[in-house]
């Protein structure tokens, strides 16, 4: 299944800001906890997170330091702020809005669809080839 550009876009700011509250995190490591939460429906590129940290640092949400891996690598690493976990908390009350109102548009919906297949004032209709 192919997620739309535009609904991964507006995702991603609350799912790496959620991430980061987990814990700090280097770049890898949070593309590899969004394949792992979305079960691998989700495959962002180092192009999509990259620009999306350094706007969450020049915002205030993120803080990046470097470091040294086991390895021995040099590895940025990124930290939620204070500022962050307010900015996490307040999409956390969007998307519960947005969530709640599309659960009852598709229930709303299913609802419908059931109503038309039991066909006139609500009575199931007969198999085929049974009329």
């Amino acid at each position: 299944m192919r997620i739309d550009k535009d609904l991964v876009a507006a995702s991603a700011t609350p799912l790496v800001l959620g991430i980061l509250a987990e814990g700090d995190l280097h770049g890898y490591a949070i593309l590899k906890r969004v394949a792992d939460l979305s079960g691998g429906r989700m495959q962002w590129s180092d192009g999509m997170l990259y620009p999306l940290l350094h706007r969450l640092e020049r915002q205030g949400y993120v803080s990046a330091a470097w470091g040294t891996s086991d390895a021995g690598r040099r590895r940025k690493h990124y930290a939620l702020t204070a500022a962050g976990r307010a900015a996490l908390a307040e999409r956390h009350e969007q998307w519960s809005v947005v969530a709640d109102a599309l659960k009852q548009v598709w229930q709303h919906a299913q609802d419908s669809a059931e109503r038309v297949a039991q066909g006139p004032a609500g009575l199931a209709r007969p198999a085929e080839g049974w009329a």
